[in-house]
């Protein structure tokens, strides 16, 4: 094929397009096959399970770390080489055969309808070849570049304009702050070595993998339990600590004795409450005692259920299988292509290649792990509970995992809010687009979708009558509205945000008492707002009229 003659631009991006092959050419050595059949190793020294992973819960962690480093300051030159579209290909198969010649069809048509049926097609051999190189990332040489592939749908460097490729040469690989956001290919990497489990689907697994996964539910389960009694535990040592330290102080009074007036070194008998000290001595020991054995009660249950763990860990080692995993990563490259669909909505651009056809955000719009934890710790820093669930009167903070899908869509959503073998303890998911136009917005959406769904699995039964989610019910069928009630929850939680965060009054009232009772700000948010306006100082003061009638 001449490009000389095709317009510039249109050259440009085909400059390193391989010359698609006549029926009657010989295979390209480009599409040479290996085998399929790659194991994906479980063993813990390839699951890292003997370093920090953002994929376990940490209930001590209390807040997201300030970013430092937004990007690397020289960028890398992958994006560079002439070779990096054959590399992403290389290796695939048939897959990479049939989306090489769409994507050079689509790239050099110049019928408008023929470039739309070829867009079409372009979306399914994208995914056809994504399903293919996604077993590929572990073991193929050209490792790195099918995984800035699969990570930002970067298959050919040329359809970006060199700005732009400067830009994503600078992004950081690494994640310093072990929080769970993901790219694409971290995610894949940790559901094939079992450290995360597959997103939940309405589909049947197939029975002879049933014992396998029977495991892993038992696993979650445990995991869930011992994560429960390590903040049993946590919580008796320190009311046993309080304990020995109300002791501490009485004993300590008792030995402060005023000198007596006109009596040289001579000290004063116990006052009343010295004398009241002493009587109290002997009950604040029983009850040391009593907080004591409680603590050895749930140190045994802890052992206990961490053997349990452990036990489970080890059947799972032995049943499971390099089957199983490549199984769960097709599984979730199903919920994946699922959950990029829904980022986009039916209107939406499902083009799922990056070019700079329709790609137009700044550095700071990306959709990158730094920007999404900037963001998120904005998100936490006014609405304070934003990630957090509350288990036997204890508030747990456990952030979701963030899939950053590499999408145009504008919609960030919950995929779902805590495992259901392991609600206590188990991370949410929420998916990120992360080319769209108001990456704030997206992260807002996916909270309140989040939020939502797990004060109505809370709710149970009554998510109509009780809690966050029946309260906005009941004012919603007082308006008498129509449509999906969590689409307004969403839409008012934005305002509760962006407006009402700032004193600017837009919700409803019986609106905001809901929100500010069930979704409250931060104790710095209150305070500013409190000398904004009465309606903010009347709901600072049922706060405290409710904490002395609450007796908390």
């Amino acid at each position: 094929m001449d490009i000389s003659t095709l317009d510039p631009d249109l050259a440009a991006l085909l400059e390193d397009i391989p010359v698609a092959p006549s029926p009657s050419s010989p295979h390209l050595d480009l599409f040479d096959d290996i085998s399929d059949d790659i194991i994906l190793s479980a063993s813990p020294e390839a699951s890292g399970s003997l370093e920090p992973s953002p994929a376990r819960v940490d209930l001590t962690v209390k807040a997201f770390p300030k970013v430092e480093r937004f990007y690397n300051d020289a960028p890398h030159t992958y994006f560079d080489s002439a070779d990096f579209y054959k590399k992403v290909l290389k290796n695939c198969g048939e897959a990479s055969q049939r989306l090489h010649n769409t994507l050079t069809k689509y790239l050099t048509t110049r019928d408008q309808k023929d470039r739309t049926v070829y867009r079409q097609q372009l979306v399914t051999n994208y995914w056809q070849f994504i399903s293919v190189l996604v077993l590929k990332l572990t073991t193929d040489e050209a490792a790195i570049e099918k995984k800035y592939a699969l990570r930002y749908g970067l298959i050919l460097p040329t359809l970006l304009t060199a700005e732009q490729k400067d830009t994503f040469a600078k992004i950081i690989d690494e994640n310093p702050y072990n929080e769970p956001i993901y790219y694409l290919d971290e995610w894949f990497h940790d559901i094939a070595i079992g450290l995360i489990n597959p997103s939940s689907t309405d589909e049947v697994r197939t029975k002879q993998k049933n014992i396998s996964t029977h495991f892993q539910q038992l696993l979650s389960k445990a995991q869930g339990k011992l994560q429960s009694a390590e903040n049993l535990l946590r919580a008796k040592s320190d009311e046993r600590s309080s304990a020995e330290e109300l002791v501490k102080n009485q004993i300590h009074e008792l030995f402060v004795h005023d000198s007596l007036a006109g009596f040289a070194g001579i000290k004063a008998p116990f006052t009343e409450i010295q004398k009241r000290n002493v009587s109290d001595l002997g009950d604040s020991l029983r009850r040391i005692l009593a907080l004591d054995k409680e603590l050895t009660n749930f140190l045994a249950e802890y052992h206990r259920v961490d053997e349990d763990v452990r036990s489970l860990k080890e059947k799972i080692e032995v049943s499971g299988d390099g089957e199983l995993n490549v199984s769960d990563v097709n599984t979730e490259l199903e919920t994946v292509r699922q959950m990029v669909k829904m980022t986009c909505g039916r209107q939406g651009n499902h083009f799922p290649i990056l070019s700079r056809e329709f790609f137009h955000c700044t550095p700071n719009e990306i959709g990158i792990r730094e920007n999404v934890l900037e963001i998120m710790r904005w998100i936490e820093s006014i609405d304070c509970e934003a990630y957090c669930r509350q288990y036997r009167s204890q508030l747990n903070r456990i952030p979701p995992f963030v899939v950053l899908i590499p999408s145009y869509g504008d919609i960030g959503f919950c995929w779902e809010p805590f495992d259901r073998y392991n609600r206590v303890t188990s991370r949410g998911r929420i998916a990120i687009p992360m080319y769209t136009k108001n990456l704030k917005n997206a992260l807002l959406t996916a909270t309140a979708d989040l939020r939502w769904q797990v004060a109505k699995e809370k709710a149970s039964y009554y998510w109509m009558e009780e809690g966050l989610t029946g309260n906005y019910y009941q004012w919603f069928q007082a308006q008498k509205l129509k449509g999906d009630v969590k689409e307004y929850f969403i839409e008012d939680y934005l305002i509760w945000m962006t407006k009402e965060s700032e004193g600017i009054q837009k919700l409803d009232r019986e609106v905001r008492n809901v929100f500010w009772r069930y979704m409250p700000f931060s104790k710095a948010v209150k305070e500013e707002l409190k000398n904004r306006a009465p309606v903010y100082q009347e709901l600072c003061q049922k706060d405290l009229n409710r904490q002395m009638s609450d007796g908390y």
